[in-house]
């Protein structure tokens, strides 16, 4: 019975705190419906944050965060967006819509924050190709990559370079994208770009040379850190994965 009390207190308790702070009314469902899970989810992703610093502390909080509630960010983004309509708040909330899958909405926005002196924007003009790409728009997103390069020669960007070649791959130019992955692995020894290398490869029917590549991937990450090992995790197996398929005699 007094364990039954204390939990009636302190949900009674928690709910007080949501109304008076402000916070997302959903969270007096949980408490309400769930009163053990609400109570302990509520103060991890809610008061904890208010008493704890540090980057890993801030991660993990911001996972449970998103798995409970994963369209906190997105309204939190739109009402921004309604209150200032400044270019931040545009481009916040493109980035949001990119995040939850909202490709279109996320091209509108981008678009629409690509105006007056930010209308050749590189950061913007990436986040554009990016939700273009998502979307199924292979040739938009190149064609946007190059008006940045245009307009921003001396802007440099990984994730750039490796949208490009993936966008020229999707556009079926497997000879240009492959040139462009040669150069991206010359100054990029990221996981990501040697991996997409050796898969192209493979495609255009360079097997021994693509499985080369791979194996070499492997090899390469074991001589580094079980932090970047795991950092580097999903192409690494995806790699691994591609060794164990029998090359056809």
């Amino acid at each position: 019975m007094p364990f039954f009390v204390a939990s009636i207190l302190v949900q009674v308790a928690l709910v007080v705190h949501v109304i008076r702070t402000g916070r997302n009314t959903f969270w007096i469902w949980v408490l309400v419906m769930l009163p053990l899970a609400g109570p302990i989810a509520y103060l991890l992703v809610e008061v904890l944050p208010d008493v704890m610093g540090g980057h890993r502390a801030r991660r993990a909080i911001s996972t449970v965060r998103r798995t409970i509630d994963p369209d906190r960010d997105l309204r939190h983004a739109h009402k921004a967006a309604r209150l200032t309509n400044s270019i931040e708040t545009r481009r916040r909330l493109a980035q949001e819509q990119l995040a939850t899958g909202q490709f279109e909405d996320a091209i509108a926005s981008y678009e629409a924050a690509l105006t007056g002196l930010y209308e050749q924007d590189p950061h913007l003009l990436l986040g554009l190709a990016q939700a273009q790409f998502a979307h199924g728009h292979a040739p938009a997103a190149r064609k946007t990559l190059d008006r940045l390069i245009e307009n921003n020669p001396q802007f440099r960007s990984i994730d750039g370079h490796i949208l490009y070649a993936r966008a020229l791959e999707g556009e079926g130019n497997l000879e240009k994208a492959a040139e462009e992955y040669e150069a991206l692995v010359g100054y990029d020894a990221g996981a990501e770009a040697r991996y997409r290398q050796a898969a192209l490869l493979k495609r255009m029917g360079q097997s021994t040379k693509a499985r080369d590549l791979f194996r070499r991937l492997v090899e390469d990450a074991e001589l580094t850190s079980r932090h970047a090992r795991k950092l580097q995790k999903e192409w690494l197996d995806l790699a691994r994965r591609e060794l164990t398929v029998r090359i056809p005699d």
